[in-house]
């Protein structure tokens, strides 16, 4: 934002723009003008297309590389928040990207690349991008003709018809690549073109397209290196090789994060290349850095983790990397960071974003490295959270189960033993019920069933003439049968309904026993896990390893120490060469390999091994249960007790910077920004009366808004359990005191919370709850804790209404904090 640090080259968000200035975000496109409906509070003026994307300005910020792409436009702060936005593309951080080029709009409305731009920053949502290449198009005639060819190109992309008929995704990728190659073509000069083109040929595989030459398409970008050798392009090579020769893109590897160092997501490229090439080290060093940057950008524009693409990922696949090289102690450390990140309904929780990755990452830190009482008391903590889900409920019980038995406590591993049994027996029977219901009933069956029996002929009346009795007899049939045709069509109907809900009930039934199946397997294989560990305490080694392969996902290092305790070496130790093979460079396989050869031939034979381990270890936690029990082999082959290689670094990796240069190791809240409210009466309010209590602070954009109200009306009734968790609540609005005032007067029903006033939204723009592009206020909650630092906040069009998750969360937050 501007005005913050780091903001360099920042315009001031709150200079009114030129009346020849005037922002193309203030001037409705024909297709979005509603002159009759007033956008609802909180919401853009120009339709629900810009609701969902950037609302405060963007900044010239530091580390957007070198870009330099012609635009057609008088305002040389547009052409600079132009490129910052291509840079940005080139580094898929789309949302920043849309925010540059929106500003770039703002400065010069007329300048048709910047919709161009927008569209190109929305590629994973071609509704908004269709609706931001239209504005282009209406602009083109603007621009040059290598823009138009831009803006031509970029429509075909986003379109979803042509001449009424619905294009497939490879008719549209076709088109959209023969375009990119006529720019090329046309103007040889332009490298983005070049850029763009490289990038596409690898994606068309995404369209059914495939990629028929991986070397061409390296060709392409080989001329971009070619005229500028530090273009953000190496991003694409990276993925180019990325499944097919990862050490074709050592080069681009070693100059990705430099080429723009201001984005997180070059820094975790590379890593990508390392990991697949077993350079666990380096991919480590690449990971550390993405999650550096993005700390920085978190707390310089005081945004979530979670909020940001790609976060998450970086750190759970930092954490698998960390476990391959033994630093034990820093995938704890992160893992269990993640887990404490604040979380949010639409992007973090146990479901998906870090709190479910670093769940399921310390788990697997713990209990691969067998760090059993650490297991337990993480989850007895609450740091490993049960959940409310039944599989995350299981899956604590299991590693629970499996950990006390591994740590011979008889008593309790037996006590979860009989939890999952009786949590697998109630749904077994539920499933023998499902089972049973599908069952065909055999019975003896009419084929006349349900259908009356054919009409008798009456006895002829012999006092009836003749042929009056004939008439009689035939009017009598007929009557009968007209009843039978009438009951069959009955008997047919019924027939119907009871096959359509045989159906019914059947479509039922295996909808439920496919709800059913994945728990039930769980159960199943939990049991067969904590008996598996149980049997192993006993030196039942045969029964141990059994039941290990009904556990499902079982640690097959520890299998390997079982099978060689059962008298079965040659397989454990076929087992355990197999393992180095899949991993190699890894440190876990051949600590295990080598210290089951070592107790099973002695320290001759597992010396070949050690001396493999030694290097790959050069940075491993040696005090961790398993790498310690190593020691005493150590000493004995005259290795010491720090018996690891130092770590040597490549020479392919370039100069790399100090990692303090890029931000933080971790990620800490911001400080809130001071502020001041009025009462109804008058009265100044100030944040100083909530200093060294957490407080929640709700932003309402008055009682004329609907959706606010109801947000209120929601946090009102809880006020008091906000009050017993020891946290404040008040709100803050748009209203002068009078408006206030009146509002709270009128109100039919008194609100637990207090109300203030900030008419001159001063208050609203230091939490960035403004839309700096249409000047208007934005709906904002936030958690702020005793030390005035912001751990939770949502801004956005519509107000936040889920009181009870945010009651919890904050609860959790401040618990969290105060324990650090």
């Amino acid at each position: 934002m501007p005005g913050l640090p780091g903001a360099a080259g920042a315009l001031r968000a709150d200079e009114p723009a030129p009346a020849s200035q005037k922002p193309a975000t203030e001037q409705k496109p024909a297709a979005e003008q509603k002159a009759d409906k007033a956008p609802e509070p909180g919401h853009s003026m120009h339709g629900e297309t810009f609701d969902e994307g950037p609302r405060q300005a963007a900044y010239l910020m530091q580390g957007m590389g070198n870009i330099q792409f012609a635009i057609t436009t008088k305002n040389e702060d547009t052409k600079k928040f132009f490129n910052q936005g291509v840079a940005q593309l080139h580094g898929f951080w789309y949302y920043e990207a849309e925010r540059s080029f929106r500003q770039a709009s703002m400065l010069d409305p007329e300048c048709a690349m910047c919709y161009w731009g927008m569209a190109m920053a929305n590629v994973n949502n071609r509704k908004r991008a269709e609706g931001f290449i239209t504005q282009a198009v209406e602009r083109k005639s603007q621009g040059s003709e290598r823009e138009q060819m831009y803006i031509d190109a970029a429509h075909k992309r986003f379109r979803e018809k042509s001449d009424g008929k619905k294009l497939s995704k490879k008719e549209i990728a076709q088109a959209y690549t023969r375009d990119l190659e006529e720019l090329v073509l046309k103007y040889p000069e332009d490298i983005e073109a070049r850029a763009f083109l490289g990038l596409q040929l690898w994606e068309n595989e995404r369209s059914d397209l495939p990629l028929a030459s991986h070397v061409a398409v390296n060709s392409v970008l080989q001329d971009v290196f070619d005229k500028n050798p530090m273009h953000p392009a190496h991003h694409y090579r990276i993925h180019l090789w990325d499944r097919r020769q990862p050490a074709q893109a050592l080069a681009s590897a070693a100059q990705c994060g430099p080429s723009l160092p201001g984005i997180a997501h070059m820094w975790h490229m590379p890593g990508h290349t390392y990991s697949n090439l077993n350079r666990f080290q380096d991919a480590v060093w690449q990971q550390e850095a993405s999650a550096r940057v993005d700390h920085a950008h978190m707390m310089r524009d005081h945004i979530l983790p979670d909020q940001i693409h790609n976060f998450a990922h970086n750190n759970e696949w930092m954490i698998r990397n960390l476990l391959k090289i033994g630093r034990v102690n820093d995938a704890v450390s992160l893992a269990t960071n993640m887990i404490q990140l604040p979380r949010h309904p639409k992007y973090n929780s146990l479901k998906g974003g870090s709190a479910k990755y670093g769940r399921e990452r310390l788990l697997l830190t713990l209990s691969s490295y067998r760090l059993w009482p650490e297991v337990i008391a993480a989850i007895q903590s609450g740091l490993i959270e049960r959940g409310e889900e039944p599989a995350t409920q299981v899956e604590c019980l299991r590693y629970l189960g499996v950990a006390h038995a591994m740590l011979d406590q008889a008593a309790p591993a037996a006590d979860i033993l009989a939890q999952l049994n009786s949590r697998l027996a109630k749904v077994e029977a539920e499933w023998k019920a499902l089972t049973d219901e599908e069952k065909p009933v055999l019975k003896a069956a009419s084929p006349d069933e349900g259908v009356p029996p054919a009409p008798q002929p009456r006895t002829p009346d012999k006092s009836m003439p003749v042929a009056a009795a004939a008439s009689a007899a035939k009017a009598t049939c007929e009557d009968e049968a007209k009843k039978k045709a009438e009951a069959q069509k009955i008997a047919d109907e019924d027939k119907k309904k009871a096959e359509a809900n045989r159906k019914r009930l059947a479509t039922e039934r295996a909808e439920k026993k496919k709800q059913l199946e994945p728990i039930r397997k769980q159960l199943m294989e939990s049991v067969a896990a904590v008996q598996a560990a149980q049997a192993s305490r006993a030196g039942q080694w045969d029964r141990a390893i059994e039941l290990s392969d009904k556990a499902g996902s079982w640690d097959k290092l520890l299998k390997v120490e079982w099978l060689a305790k059962a008298g079965k070496l040659d397989k454990a130790l076929e087992m355990a060469a197999a393992e180095i093979k899949s991993n190699p460079g890894t440190v876990l396989p051949g600590a295990v390999q080598t210290y089951v050869r070592w107790q099973s031939r002695g320290a001759s034979d597992a010396k070949a091994e050690f001396e493999k381990l030694r290097e790959a270890a050069g940075t491993s936690d040696l005090a961790t249960p398993l790498l310690a029990r190593l020691k005493p082999l150590a000493l004995e082959l005259g290795f010491g007790e720090a018996w690891t290689l130092p770590y040597q670094a490549k020479t392919d990796i370039g100069p790399r910077p100090n990692l303090d240069s890029l931000g933080p190791f971790r990620y800490s809240p911001y400080n809130a920004p001071t502020w001041e409210a009025k009462t109804r009466a008058g009265e100044i309010v100030s944040s100083n009366k909530f200093a060294g209590k957490p407080v929640v602070v709700i932003f309402y954009l008055g009682f004329g808004c609907l959706h606010c109200l109801e947000q209120l009306q929601e946090f009102s009734p809880v006020a008091d359990k906000f009050k017993s968790a020891g946290i404040e609540l008040v709100a803050i609005s748009t209203e002068s005191t009078e408006e206030l005032a009146k509002g709270i007067d009128n109100y039919a029903k008194p609100l637990a919370i207090p109300l203030l006033a900030d008419p001159a939204l001063n208050t609203f723009k230091s939490f960035r709850c403004f839309d700096d592009f249409e000047k208007k206020p934005l709906h904002g909650t936030f958690l702020i804790d005793a030390q005035g630092k912001v751990l939770w906040q949502d801004i956005s069009y519509e107000p936040f209404k889920d009181e009870e998750f945010l009651l919890k969360e904050s609860a959790r937050l401040v618990k969290t904090v105060s324990r650090q």
